[in-house]
């Protein structure tokens, strides 16, 4: 299993930032390699990718969305890959965005593309990137404010850097819209 961990301090609001990061459909204007991303629904998303001449096909669930905070996926199937992103405030008007990704390489070109850190470059060049897209349009196109929280059910992992007792069940909010402006939405309870 191969690590990349690459961090930006990007000069707009966190939640201009966590916004935009919830549009994954506009991840192509601005990681490359990446052909498209369809949001499936609040939780899935499918990607169209190709990495060191290898085109993949794959679906990804999200695990965890705190709003202006943080938010964990992982792949539904192989190749196995999983990571966090996340949000910390420097300022008024600017925040830290740090990625945490963690891939498991198949067959001869992955593995050595992975030992010439092609996939670092790329990943380490798309947050860059992200930075350029969201500080040159001075606004997100979107964003989303729901949560997500599968620490705690079957199948869920609870994140060893949380440092934090296993709280008890969190509502969570399915079917939420997503929305452009206004207040966060409340997630359904009971």
């Amino acid at each position: 299993m191969s690590t990349i961990e690459h961090t930006v301090d990007v000069d707009v609001p966190i939640r201009t930032a966590y916004n935009q990061w919830t549009q994954f459909e506009s991840f192509p204007e601005f990681m490359e390699g990446v052909e498209s991303v369809k949001q499936l629904d609040d939780r899935r998303t499918h990607w169209v990718v190709e990495i060191a001449g290898i085109r993949r096909e794959f679906e990804a669930e999200i695990t965890e969305q705190t709003p202006d905070h943080r938010l964990e996926w992982r792949s539904m199937e192989r190749p196995r890959h999983s990571g966090t992103v996340t949000f910390e405030t420097l300022g008024a008007a600017a925040c830290r965005v740090s990625l945490r990704m963690e891939y498991d390489p198949e067959g001869f070109a992955e593995t050595v593309g992975d030992a010439l850190h092609i996939v670092h470059m790329r990943v380490n060049g798309d947050l860059d990137r992200f930075k350029e897209y969201i500080e040159s349009r001075g606004g997100e196109t979107g964003g989303w404010r729901g949560t997500v929280d599968d620490r705690h059910e079957p199948g869920g992992t609870l994140p060893a850097d949380t440092g934090l007792p296993a709280p008890g069940p969190t509502p969570r909010a399915y079917g939420n819209p997503r929305y452009d402006e206004g207040p966060p939405l409340t997630p359904p309870i009971g």
